[in-house]
């Protein structure tokens, strides 16, 4: 048995990397993103070669497996294992060498893919494979795993793509692998020439093979290349150190045609008759794929048709040619590049999106990419629809038609032995029909423990006993990665599924779309990653994504969406995290969650982190006394609603302007020593609207609608409710407030989203406050008046925490679509309006929460007819309500604002307007840049109220010049 102390210790001697026996790390590598989970004793970034070596070097005295880890996106369970992880994305990913005119580039396991492509892309080049997990998968896992992409059709396989490798084989010697047998193992040559005639018939001929080892590789009319034949062997035979690899020429220009057909199966079978035309992609899905609208062409299957040239004219006109060659119902030419990403990532969402039934079942790998030759692809399709008929199965095929290789996901019951019992049933007849169709059990993702029980069925028992040699030469201890390939585990043992508790948890939110079980709710990741896209400077693929802020900034799996996720998996299942609820490992993982909702919108299966963060929170400090932060923030509504009864605005702030009491008050509140306490207004927002209220009552305007006060308007900007109620009348509605119950109607009720408890996990308190509230609003809603939520937070916690909070009121889902956005309110209830012009350039940030729940279609029309020009930034502020505020967050928190915010405003032009309708964001931009944001809604009032001028200057304030937000805002 492992003496773990003493492995760890000899690690730590040896190895100059971290290593990591902690519960975290193990926690965070116990999945990648298949069906299995394996945990694994510990976990080693090695800095160099040197440290691949000697950590090989303990484990093979130790006798520990070893297993080699990228992105951990891998979907078969190759990527998991129970020695120890190698992670090679903290220190080897690194970019060595580039050659344009040898069109060549040497590069480290660790390196993501898009850093390389973005490195090539200046000459013109590309490296021609290209995963949808392109912005997070390494390419030593692609060389491991032999990833393809949509464009293998024009440019191959990884394995195409590799002109040599530096291996280290687990008993410690260096190995430089190329062709003509370059750095080939004693032995392997004469395996190889013993049984030419076998390596010569026993592989399926169909450009996606991917399973098994390409001993065929080594053939000599194939020019006996011991590189490409080591592509695909899944970290069993060695472990990659450094690669050299070609590069193709980018096309100039592309275009995108999306061909439409009535069914897939006429889609498979028309792709093979398209290839002749030279296409980049032949990519295939089905209409049920499809869950929100879109561009494409009506049809029930499409075919994504890409073409390139020198120019657009010459990328447009082949792809003119193949729909005039293809027999469809209808098609369309995309030449555009951001139309072509809007339809391009419809596809490559697929991989997430196809997790979820069109019903919210879910569905899982484990058959997630079959090839068979092109040809043979509709009849395999209608095969495949059979079988998954007779065995009560559902599934949504899609990928890469135009190499007969089949992406899906199966909604196969994981958790119950009848389940398991189907999914091993279902697995052996597939694999039946796969290899009848002369195809390849894995087409892409390699076969990890998914797959390689399965091989016998594709090759005969003497490859079998090739591919035993092949490992035994190799690595004759069998240390690298057991259980694949050779010898391998079945594929029903270590589901991930098996140890969540069979009984649902007590928990407080819904969970509606996961049947009320969090854990359901948890095991929506599947581990595609992509809230592992690094930060935009470094790389982003998605301009207006907001997942993640914290892994953008700290670059650190335990501070993705998908390594939160890992975490309350083990909480749940209760091995790894022993502790539950109480886990401090959960619980600091999650404290640099800013509760952005980004995941909500960008992850692909729509992982909520903020829900589960506050739900976490709610039971960990149960019955404990919480951190500071929690009360003085948790609790700010009712504080500054004591101010405005008591009238201590002016006092409070001449207090917070003294430094010795500034800093006391903030090391009390647990409030980050550099923030500033922002300004208390000496007038509410409902004071000053009281005051008016009688003056403007009885104009017969066409609608009332109820201007929500939420607390940042209320008590520490009024001015943009102020504004907003002018846009409004002016637009012609009759603005109230939240009713009082008693007849005066210059004191409204206080109401509260509840979203400074949500956040802070006082989910008790939060159902106090919100069930008063929905009391108060009960006429609002009787009457079926719109509300206007001003404040983007305060919005979407309405929207969506408030009906998830209190699932068993009906009248929380009457509120929650009763609330509409400025923007919104504009454009359905006073549509004839035109807003005044403007005219002139807007940069800012679209809030996070505005982009996660509430979306902007109608803030983009609004800014249009305005004439505000230009695209506002995606991502994160970063201060987030309480959490940029609360004491160690203050360095992440700039770090987040420094990713896109930040960037865009200081690259405005003169006259600029800067938009920030959350008050987040407008304080983030004045405490750190200077800058006064504003609400659109006061830029719109600013404009009603004063006749067109001459330009004026930017409007940046800088340093001490920049006032406090909320003094001096009463008209």
């Amino acid at each position: 048995m492992t003496d773990l102390r003493t492995l760890e210790a000899d690690l730590r001697e040896t190895v100059r990397g971290e290593v990591g026996f902690d519960v975290t790390s193990r926690a965070l590598t116990t999945m990648d993103a298949s069906n299995y989970r394996r945990v694994p004793l510990g976990v080693v970034a090695p800095r160099d070669a040197d440290d691949v070596a000697a950590a090989l070097a303990v484990c093979r005295a130790h006798g520990v497996p070893v297993v080699a880890r990228g992105g951990g996106t891998s979907i078969a369970g190759q990527a998991t294992g129970t020695g120890v992880v190698l992670d090679f994305t903290r220190h080897m990913d690194h970019l060595l060498s580039l050659n344009h005119e040898e069109q060549t580039a040497v590069v480290q396991p660790g390196l993501v893919l898009d850093r390389l492509q973005e490195a090539a892309a200046p000459y013109g080049l590309r490296f021609g494979p290209d995963p949808s997990t392109h912005g997070r998968c390494t390419l030593g896992g692609m060389i491991g795993n032999n990833s393809c992409g949509a464009h293998s059709v024009a440019w191959g396989t990884t394995a195409d793509s590799v002109r040599g490798l530096t291996v280290i084989r687990a008993r410690g010697d260096r190995l430089h692998l190329g062709r003509d047998w370059a750095g080939a193992p004693d032995g392997l040559r004469q395996l190889a020439e013993g049984d030419l005639a076998r390596l010569r018939t026993g592989f399926p001929d169909l450009p996606r093979r991917i399973s098994g080892y390409a001993l065929d590789a080594l053939l000599p009319e194939r020019g006996a290349d011991v590189a490409r034949s080591f592509c695909g062997s899944e970290g069993t035979l060695g472990i990659v150190t450094e690669a050299v690899v070609r590069l193709v020429e980018a096309p100039r220009a592309r275009a995108l045609a999306v061909l439409a057909y009535a069914d897939e199966s006429a889609a498979a079978e028309a792709a093979a008759g398209l290839l002749p035309y030279g296409p980049l992609t032949v990519e295939g899905m089905a209409a049920d794929l499809v869950r929100t609208a879109t561009d494409l062409p009506a049809g029930g299957a499409w075919l994504f048709v890409e073409t390139g040239g020198e120019t657009p004219s010459e990328a447009r006109a082949r792809a003119d040619a193949i729909v005039r060659a293809a027999d469809v119902t209808n098609a369309l030419v995309v030449s555009d590049p951001a139309g072509q990403r809007v339809l391009w990532r419809v596809r490559e969402d697929a991989s997430g999106t196809a997790t979820r039934m069109p019903d919210g079942t879910e569905a899982w790998p484990g058959w997630e990419d079959c090839a068979v030759p092109p040809p043979r692809l509709g009849a395999y399709l209608r095969d495949f629809r059979g079988l998954l008929r007779d065995h009560g199965l559902r599934g949504t095929p899609y990928g890469h038609f135009g190499d007969g290789c089949i992406h899906v996901r199966i909604d196969f019951d994981l958790l119950t032995a009848p389940g398991v019992a189907r999914f091993r049933r279902f697995s052996e007849e597939l694999a039946g029909l796969v290899v009848s169709h002369g195809g390849s059990l894995s087409g892409e993702h390699g076969d990890g423990q998914a797959r390689a029980e399965l091989l016998p069925k594709m090759y005969a028992p003497e490859v079998i006993a090739l591919f035993e040699r092949t490992k035994a030469l190799w690595d004759p201890d069998d240390l690298l990665n057991p259980g694949m390939l050779v010898r391998p585990a079945r594929l029903d043992e270590n589901l991930r599924f098996a140890v969540l508790p069979r009984e649902p948890v007590d928990v407080a939110f819904g969970y509606p779309a996961d049947g009320g079980n969090f854990g359901a709710a948890v095991s929506r990741c599947v581990g595609v990653a992509k809230c592992r896209t690094p930060a935009a400077g470094k790389g982003a693929s998605g301009g207006s994504d907001v997942m993640c802020p914290s892994f953008r900034a700290t670059g650190e799996e335990a501070h993705s969406t998908r390594g939160r996720a890992r975490l309350l998996h083990e909480m749940l299942a209760g091995e790894v995290i022993t502790d539950g609820w109480r886990s401090t490992e959960v619980r600091d993982a999650l404290d640099l969650c800013l509760s952005c909702k980004g995941c909500r919108s960008d992850c692909p299966v729509e992982v909520d982190m903020a829900t589960y963060k506050a739900e976490f929170l709610h039971h960990h400090w149960a019955g404990r006394l919480r951190p500071a932060a929690h009360y003085a923030m948790g609790w700010l509504p009712v504080w500054l609603a004591a101010v405005a009864r008591t009238r201590t605005a002016r006092v409070l702030n001449s207090l917070a302007s003294v430094g010795a009491l500034a800093a006391l008050a903030k090391r009390l509140g647990g409030i980050a020593p550099e923030r500033e306490i922002p300004a208390v207004t000496r007038e509410p927002f409902s004071r000053w609207w009281g005051r008016r209220a009688a003056a403007r009552a009885g104009e017969g305007r066409r609608q009332t609608v109820v201007l929500w006060p939420d607390t940042f308007t209320e008590h520490l900007t009024p001015s943009v409710g102020q504004a907003a109620v002018l846009v409004l009348e002016a637009a012609g509605l009759e603005v109230t407030l939240p009713p009082t119950g008693r007849t005066s109607t210059r004191v409204p009720a206080r109401v509260c989203c509840g979203l400074t408890y949500v956040s802070t996990g006082q989910l008790d308190r939060a159902r106090t406050v919100l069930r008063r509230t929905l009391d108060t609003m009960e006429p609002v809603l009787d009457a079926g008046t719109p509300v206007v939520v001003l404040e983007p937070s305060c919005a979407a916690a309405l929207r969506t925490d408030l009906p998830e909070l209190l699932h068993d009121d009906p009248r929380a889902r009457r509120l929650a679509d009763a609330v509409h956005t400025f923007a919104e309110t504009l454009a359905h209830h006073a549509p004839a309006w035109t807003p005044p012009r403007v005219d002139r350039p807007a940069t800012g940030q679209t809030h996070c929460h505005q982009h996660a729940v509430l979306g902007d279609a109608a803030d983009r029309r609004l800014r249009e007819a305005a004439g505000l020009t230009g695209e506002l930034a995606g991502g994160c502020c970063g201060l987030a309500g309480n959490f940029g505020f609360e004491k160690g967050h203050y360095e992440v928190s700039t770090a987040c604002a420094e990713e896109r915010l930040l960037p865009a405003v200081r690259e405005a032009g003169e006259g600029t307007v800067v938009l920030a309708d959350g008050f987040s964001c407008r304080t983030q931009l004045r405490q750190l840049a200077g800058v006064r944001g504003r609400h659109l809604a006061e830029v719109l009032a600013e404009t009603l109220e004063r006749e067109p001028g001459p330009e004026e200057g930017p409007e940046v304030e800088l340093g001490p010049e920049a006032g406090p937000e909320g003094e001096g805002n009463e008209t």
